[in-house]
């Protein structure tokens, strides 16, 4: 492990403060408590820190070393998920069923959630103050897929996505992707690398890059509608 541990125990309400992540070991685990206000959920992913934990232990704030992210140029489009892509089979929307894809984030999963009620509650006040949004694919009129993360600046922190139809969420993912960058983005965060991620092409960056490409990245205005304009004529560019 690199640096050293120190972790901060909040109270409700507490300042809006945390521990440098660049001073925390690799795990990240920088603080235990506080509460999931938009303002401290901003200003956690502001400083490269996000909350994950489980039902019945406080909120924990993390920021690992290293951490995963994605980009247009390195995103893997298989020829099977390329045919899916431009078949016509689904339609794409942006920010239209927020609430409908973290509700089937947090209840299609097997094992268990970290979604839990209240996660559910402070990411739908952040989507009704505008920060956070949401990728919604259909199939046949109905909901089949998606993914939803919070945007600051050029920063797009991608939470969770599900499906309940095959390929679903590999398209939420291609297609925010490419959407994203093209509206602008400069980071595209995917926290910790999964099989199923790698598959796609998330890689890991070390802490300290990560952490030097979010202060420029949050500091570049990307507004929905560029995303919402970005996002038109998806299907002809895979």
């Amino acid at each position: 492990m690199r640096g050293n541990r120190r972790l901060t125990f909040l109270g409700p309400g507490s300042p809006l403060s945390f521990p440098d992540p660049s001073e925390s070991d690799d795990e990240g685990l920088l603080a235990v408590g506080g509460d999931l206000s938009p303002a401290r959920l901003l200003f956690a992913y502001e400083s490269g820190i996000f909350p994950w934990y489980s039902a019945g232990v406080p909120p924990l704030w993390w920021s690992p070393n290293p951490r995963a992210v994605m980009t247009r140029e390195r995103l893997h489009v298989s020829r099977s998920l390329r045919r899916t892509l431009r078949g016509g089979d689904f339609e794409v929307s942006f920010d239209r069923a927020f609430v409908q894809v973290i509700e089937a984030c947090a209840f299609n999963r097997e094992g268990g959630t970290w979604i839990l009620p209240e996660m559910m509650l402070a990411y739908t006040q952040l989507h009704q103050l505008g920060h956070a949004h949401s990728f919604e694919v259909w199939h046949h009129g109905e909901l089949a897929g998606g993914l939803y993360g919070v945007r600051r600046g050029a920063l797009f922190a991608a939470e969770s996505m599900f499906h309940t139809v095959t390929d679903a969420s590999k398209v939420a993912l291609a297609v925010a992707l490419d959407t994203l960058f093209r509206a602008g983005m400069r980071v595209f965060d995917v926290q910790f690398v999964t099989g199923h991620l790698a598959s796609l092409g998330a890689y890991e960056v070390p802490r300290p890059e990560y952490l030097d490409a979010l202060s420029t990245a949050t500091r570049v205005p990307v507004a929905p509608a560029q995303i919402s304009a970005a996002l038109e004529g998806w299907a002809q560019r895979f």
